[in-house]
């Protein structure tokens, strides 16, 4: 072995656990094994890497800067068995993948669970937010993104999954008891569930036309801030709501809502995978993003 790498894991080992003792635990070694290990690597590098107190040991300013900088050199000597293990056909390793809440619980999670069970090395962190993440600063390999930029930082490779459709749809026990609307100017008599934004205002309701698309301010009975509470609104019979159909399409394959209107569904918002083009090669994409796309991408 190099003795450029004797001693990092005891040193690393008692880094993270304070303690020699605690790092001979984790290691299966002996607390003397330990302390003596980070003696030599200190005698060696010529620097004092611990404050030694009698209740905990802390790192030094030399010591904080080796740790980081052996931090870093494993995370890429990982990445390259990563990289050597998919060229072999199997995913491994650590990745940390962005998602938007809703869609994350109900789409991308079953996808990465089937990923899961097909690659037993992969080990993905998964993040759910609502709100931009940028993926530099929160070192994210691979995010969902609905919605997108005008124009893409030079810096993000991004891929296409396709659009929503957006819906309108509700609980047939609500149409039994109110009717259905046959035109939009019946729709807009009926009790509206709105989706709310961040600003505590509706989102206007987007129609199909000849000329594109048509945005209207509704008067909703109720204005609801997260996509998942809006259906169980549609669910429990409280009016008629505008969905993308991602949501609600085990709900329609049930019969447990129905869309109305069908002629006025429209577009709604691209959907994209995104990811630091400088991870191109690792196993945090490549074939991972494949395998995602495949799953994820939406018909036309």
């Amino acid at each position: 072995m190099s003795d450029h790498l004797k001693g990092i894991s005891p040193f690393l080992a008692t880094a993270d656990a304070g303690s020699f003792t605690r790092a001979a635990e984790r290691l299966h070694l002996s607390s003397s094994a330990v302390s003596k290990s980070v003696a030599r690597l200190e005698e060696r590098l010529g620097v004092i890497l611990f404050e030694r107190s009698t209740r905990r040991l802390k790192l030094s300013s030399a010591g904080q800067a080796y740790y980081a900088t052996c931090k870093r050199v494993l995370q890429e000597l990982s990445d390259a068995e990563n990289v050597l293990a998919e060229q072999q056909g199997e995913l491994a390793g650590t990745v940390r993948i962005g998602v938007p809440a809703s869609y994350g619980r109900m789409r991308v999670m079953p996808a990465l669970i089937a990923l899961c069970d097909k690659y037993q090395q992969l080990q993905p962190s998964i993040a759910f937010s609502d709100r931009f993440v940028d993926l530099f600063e929160e070192r994210i390999d691979i995010a969902v993104r609905i919605g997108a930029p005008g124009n893409w930082p030079a810096a993000l490779g991004q891929m296409h999954l396709g659009d929503e459709r957006l819906i309108f749809c509700a609980a047939p026990a609500y149409l039994a008891r109110r009717g259905t609307p046959q035109d939009i100017a019946q729709l807009e008599q009926h009790d509206c569930i709105a989706y709310g934004r961040g600003d505590g205002t509706a989102a206007p309701w987007l129609f199909a036309e000849e000329n594109g698309v048509e945005r209207r301010v509704v008067t909703a009975r109720l204005t609801v801030g997260d996509a998942e509470a809006q259906t169980a609104a549609v669910l429990a019979g409280l009016g008629i709501a505008q969905q993308a159909t991602w949501l609600v399409q085990e709900h329609l394959a049930s019969g447990a809502i129905v869309e109305v209107l069908p002629g006025f569904a429209t577009p709604g918002l691209p959907l994209y995978l995104a990811w630091p083009l400088a991870r191109q090669l690792t196993i945090k994409t490549g074939t991972l993003l494949q395998e995602l796309k495949q799953r994820l991408s939406i018909a036309d």
